[in-house]
């Protein structure tokens, strides 16, 4: 896709007083969020996403402790605010003297970009709403899709993924980008597996300099992201709109978690693959591997065959032809998925499951 401009937004950025009601709408709406879906998350996994989030809002360094009872306290009150927005609507966005829908991101931006500021709206796993406001770096507009970076968060919720993509517009949350790869880190070491993850992470100076290195990390991933959303474009296109209404249908489910990993495949397939073999950089490719889940393993596991291969031989050509090959294979199958969701309708989910695990590759 052909560059068509791009803008850098630091200099020319409003004070952020001046859009105070703003970000207070969209921090309302964060909670709101929270509160309907925080029950989700399993108890473990939900107190670790709270110790991050109240690091975040303290703005406390990554290898800080955390003070044990300033926590407990503030997750006491966090939790009895979200007790009384739980039943609330969320709120409409103000900004300067026009008021907008929290899912029209695109206007909201219109009005925002100019004054330096970015803001997100979307639904992310288990159909879970997700608001995001920050310091805008970067606006770079392409031929098909327009790519907007983040620096400093103002606003977000428990759920913080580090990019995502809606109706042609790119994502990328550098702070949460960052913060990701420092979790990453931390849950290596605890054991220190010998894994693709291991191998990245060697390329990066973590124990003599890790400011430095995490940096470096960021700066590097930022790439990775950027293609993995690039192909969300481009799967976007070819499945259309109904496939967001399959995965709606689906709430929090084995089957949503199936089809995520098809897209997820489809998209990679489509660009981070191609993207990461022509750029060569061995370094975002072994973390590329180092991240997939369980899941995308299971339904992909000759792509795993092909990463084992480069990685005693440093020989891509398994790579690059299964990338070569197999977007096909995942485009067919979405679109089987969504055929079989036009005919059975919204109780197809043991279906779609089936379909799905017959057709692994």
């Amino acid at each position: 896709m052909t560059r068509t401009g791009k803008t850098s937004i630091r200099n020319t950025r409003a004070d952020i007083g001046s859009l105070a009601p703003t970000l207070g709408a969209v921090r309302t709406n964060c909670h709101i969020s929270d509160a309907q879906f925080a029950a989700d998350y399993t108890l473990c996994i939900y107190l670790l996403k709270m110790r991050e989030y109240f690091r975040w809002e303290h703005e406390l360094p990554f290898d800080a402790a955390l003070p044990h009872d300033e926590l407990t306290d503030w997750l006491t009150q966090r939790e009895a605010h979200w007790e009384q927005l739980e039943q609330q609507d969320f709120s409409v966005i103000p900004v300067g003297s026009e008021h907008y829908d929290p899912f029209d991101a695109a206007a909201i931006n219109a009005a925002l970009n100019p004054l330096g500021y970015v803001y997100s709206s979307g639904y992310g796993r288990g159909m879970k709403p997700v608001f995001f406001m920050g310091a805008l770096e970067q606006r770079d507009d392409c031929e098909g899709y327009s790519l907007l970076v983040s620096g400093r968060e103002l606003a977000r919720d428990l759920s913080a993924p580090p990019a995502m993509s809606r109706d042609g517009t790119i994502f990328i949350r550098r702070e949460s980008l960052r913060r990701m790869l420092w979790e990453r880190l931390e849950e290596w070491r605890w054991n220190r597996p010998d894994n693709a993850l291991k191998c990245a992470i060697e390329y990066y100076d973590f124990d003599n300099a890790p400011d430095a290195a995490l940096e470096a990390m960021t700066d590097n991933e930022l790439r990775t992201v950027a293609l993995h959303e690039i192909g969300e474009v481009q799967a976007g296109r070819i499945l259309g709109p109904q496939w967001e209404e399959l995965l709606a249908s689906l709430g929090h489910s084995k089957a949503e978690i199936m089809l995520r990993a098809v897209r997820d495949h489809l998209a990679d397939t489509l660009s981070t693959l191609p993207g990461l073999l022509a750029d060569d950089n061995p370094a975002a490719l072994h973390f590329y591997f180092g991240s997939l889940s369980n899941m995308r393993k299971e339904l992909f596991p000759r792509l795993l065959y092909a990463y084992e291969i480069w990685k005693i031989s440093a020989n891509k050509h398994e790579l690059m032809q299964l990338a070569d090959t197999s977007a096909t294979h995942w485009q067919m199958l979405a679109e089987r998925l969504l055929e079989l969701f036009r005919t059975e309708g919204p109780d197809c989910a043991p279906q779609l499951v089936a379909m799905i695990e017959t057709h692994t590759l």
